[in-house]
């Protein structure tokens, strides 16, 4: 809580900004070193609050295993839930598992399928954040919560102002995503014309594991895997 009291002249308060640059450098340091040994990764984002018997959570172990098997690796924030289960999958197939983990002061710690060799903690959010885009071939997005919706519309934004190449971006869960999806074609695009057709044309809904691994390899069908930028 702020205490009251007489406002600070600003020039009198001491920061230490400028030396968190160097724990920031070490963090971008490390992880580019570790992951840029992985190969070609999809990434999962969901809840972490999911519980082992919601069908959401099955799914998203089923998704990591299918894509596992055809090739590519998961990557995952490292926590439990959602997270859990895409890492799980991965483990399972005998694949690529890597977890990006952020220290939190709630809900956060590492699930126990990640490879040993490629767990990466971070304190920082946009570096993490930086290693998801960089290293990924595409985003899977489970129902999830305020992170969820950050990662997803942080990729969008990316692709739409051209910082990034192009990489898809499935929703998983019609039920789910379907009302806010309705809201984006008809209030930003159609109303407003906040954004147009295109920045949508990479957004797809599905409901199987099937559908994400076929829009998966469409999409690499004619395009070239390497890191996003």
């Amino acid at each position: 809580m702020r205490k009251e009291g007489k406002p600070k002249n600003w020039n009198e308060v001491k920061t230490n900004d400028s030396w968190a640059i160097f724990k920031i450098m070490g963090e971008f340091v490390n992880g580019y070193e570790k992951m840029s040994k992985i190969g070609p990764c999809v990434s999962i984002f969901g809840s972490a609050r999911t519980k082992k018997e919601n069908p959401y959570y099955q799914l998203a172990e089923r998704i990591a295993k299918k894509i596992t098997e055809n090739g590519y690796g998961v990557i995952t924030g490292g926590g439990p839930g959602i997270m859990e289960a895409g890492n799980k999958g991965a483990h399972l197939a005998g694949g690529t598992s890597v977890g990006l983990n952020i220290t939190l002061p709630f809900e956060q710690h590492d699930n126990a399928y990640i490879d040993s060799d490629k767990s990466i903690d971070f304190d920082y959010f946009f570096v993490r954040k930086v290693m998801f885009v960089k290293y990924s071939q595409g985003f899977v997005v489970m129902p999830g919560g305020f992170g969820t919706l950050d990662e997803f519309f942080e990729a969008l934004t990316l692709i739409q102002t051209h910082k990034i190449d192009e990489f898809p971006i499935i929703l998983v869960g019609t039920k789910f995503w379907s009302g806010l999806m309705t809201w984006v074609k008809e209030v930003l695009l159609l109303e407003n014309q906040n954004v147009s057709p295109k920045d949508l044309d990479l957004v797809h809904i599905v409901d199987t594991e099937d559908e994400v691994l076929t829009i998966l390899n469409n999409f690499y069908y004619k395009t070239e895997l390497s890191p996003n930028f």
